[in-house]
């Protein structure tokens, strides 16, 4: 699945800048979740260890919706383990769609740079200074990147497909990939993107993107 970068400069201008002052820039990671006991502590070991051996000023914010599997209580202990200045709960009480998931992140991300991601580990940290550095990552392989078979999974690999086809017929946004949730954001578009988005759940990420292109954004891919 591809993955995106969103901002209103060229890629090269803004790679150009981090260059000169990398050490400036913050990522903030919006992780929102909804019963990932089990994937969480993985994620975010994987996170911080990609961050850490980059030297990327950065932090994790973890947006859980009322989990009823215990995924709160990991990510509190996550939090005394990495400390809060790196890792954030930030939960809600219950599950509200995953555009305010984001919306709510926000309010609490002190980074210049924004990162959405799943947790539910189909998409690796390991890529992230790459797509830092480069504003491109190549393709994923789909839901499967850490080879999972779970056929809920794949069946939703399936819908996103479907969902992206129909998109590219209808609204002709100039990228490929529409549904992913991997993505990295200039803070301050991000938040005019949000501002201007109606959906809340899954189209979410959809809209996104069309809206971007609505606003002469520049996306790479």
């Amino acid at each position: 699945m591809a993955s995106l970068e969103v901002s209103r400069s060229p890629r090269r201008s803004r790679r150009e800048l981090e260059v000169r002052s990398p050490r400036q820039n913050k990522y903030s990671v919006l992780l929102p979740t909804y019963n990932e006991r089990e994937n969480l502590p993985l994620i975010v070991w994987l996170l911080v260890k990609s961050f850490s051996e980059s030297g990327i000023n950065y932090e994790i914010i973890i947006i859980d919706d009322g989990s009823p599997d215990g995924t709160r209580d990991v990510a509190e202990q996550l939090e005394k383990i990495y400390g809060s200045d790196r890792i954030l709960l930030r939960p809600r009480e219950k599950k509200l769609g995953l555009g305010t998931a984001y919306i709510h992140g926000m309010k609490h991300a002190t980074g210049n740079y924004i990162i959405i991601m799943d947790a539910d580990l189909s998409h690796h940290p390991k890529f992230i200074p790459e797509f830092i550095s480069d504003g491109v990552l190549p393709c994923c392989p789909g839901w499967s990147l850490l080879g999972s078979s779970d056929p809920a999974i794949l069946a939703s690999w399936d819908y996103s497909r479907g969902a992206n086809f129909l998109t590219q017929i209808l609204l002709r946004p100039g990228a490929s990939d529409l549904t992913g949730s991997f993505r990295l954001y200039r803070k301050e578009v991000l938040e005019k993107l949000i501002e201007k988005c109606v959906s809340k759940g899954y189209v979410f990420q959809m809209e996104m993107i069309v809206r971007a292109r609505q606003l002469n954004y520049t996306i790479g891919e």
